[in-house]
């Protein structure tokens, strides 16, 4: 373990000592390592493993703890928001792996964002499961699966993610679901990223054909035309497909859909941001399933 700014008063300062205070022989270790030890820069944390990413914002950083603490390879954080994280850095040193207390400029060269909230881990990745292993447990009589079409805003990705979450929506289907796992798309779902899993495809019209034929019902959106999503019966096993704000849904897609969904309004806009429209369908989907 080792800390960028060591306390001028090390004795006093529980930011630099999570371990109990029963433990002395192991915080004076502790505090030699940390005397010993060299800055870590921004320029070598940089340089990351294929499957290692980075996490930042307290609330993403919390929940993956609490559902992987053994995935945390290394932490940064500020002298402000470490209090919050004494029990994750006292994990840390119990595991011989490093935590350090850093100011936020080096925060956001960590990061690549202002928007770290003063903590960023270095994490290894979730692994990510194709659709058609996803699709071998039979059995399932209820389940709703997301499926995007050329949807890759991190901002849009992560609030679906967080919507997936709220209504327990299992798995999204995407070409790209390593998307899901950018730094700005799990710090705007906001610990939502632990519960949803990526679930690969090479060719979507493919993918939603097998999903057809393990019985989910197939459903698109549209601003024009379709069923009011109020007025519509939902199946309760379904795959509901969004598409980028701009085209939607593209042909080959569309034309496969069991049901077409209009989401009701006043018709001042066009439509809605794809996350809205996500999260007012899964959470009629979730009230008919109750």
């Amino acid at each position: 373990m080792s800390q960028n700014r060591p306390s001028k008063n090390k004795a006093a300062n529980p930011l630099h000592k999570p371990w109990t205070k029963t433990d002395k022989a192991s915080a004076g270790k502790q505090d030699r390592n940390a005397k010993a030890a060299k800055p870590q820069t921004a320029k070598a944390v940089k340089s990351v493993q294929g499957d290692e990413i980075k996490v930042y914002s307290p609330n993403a950083c919390r929940v993956l703890f609490q559902q992987r603490p053994e995935a945390v390879i290394r932490l940064y954080v500020s002298e402000k928001v470490a209090p919050k994280f004494s029990d994750v850095m006292k994990y840390l040193a119990a595991s011989k792996k490093a935590y350090h207390i850093v100011e936020d400029d080096e925060l956001e060269k960590i990061s690549a964002s202002t928007h770290h909230g003063g903590i960023v881990m270095l994490v290894k990745s979730k692994p990510i499961q194709s659709l058609a292993n996803y699709l071998q447990h039979k059995g399932i009589k209820k389940d709703c699966l997301l499926a995007l079409d050329k949807v890759q805003n991190a901002h849009n990705l992560g609030a679906i993610t967080r919507s997936c979450a709220h209504f327990g929506v299992g798995g999204i289907i995407m070409k790209q679901p390593e998307l899901l796992q950018s730094g700005a798309a799990l710090r705007t779902a906001e610990g939502g990223g632990e519960f949803v899993d990526g679930l690969s495809c090479d060719n979507l019209p493919l993918a939603l054909q097998l999903c057809k034929d393990a019985g989910y019902t197939l459903i698109t959106t549209s601003s024009h035309g379709g069923t009011s999503l109020y007025q519509s019966q939902l199946p309760a096993k379904v795959v509901i497909v969004f598409g980028e704000e701009m085209f939607g849904v593209s042909k080959n897609v569309a034309k496969s859909a069991d049901i077409a969904l209009q989401i009701p309004g006043s018709g001042k806009v066009e439509s809605l941001n794809v996350s809205v429209a996500a999260s007012l369908i899964l959470g009629e989907w979730y009230r008919q399933q109750l």
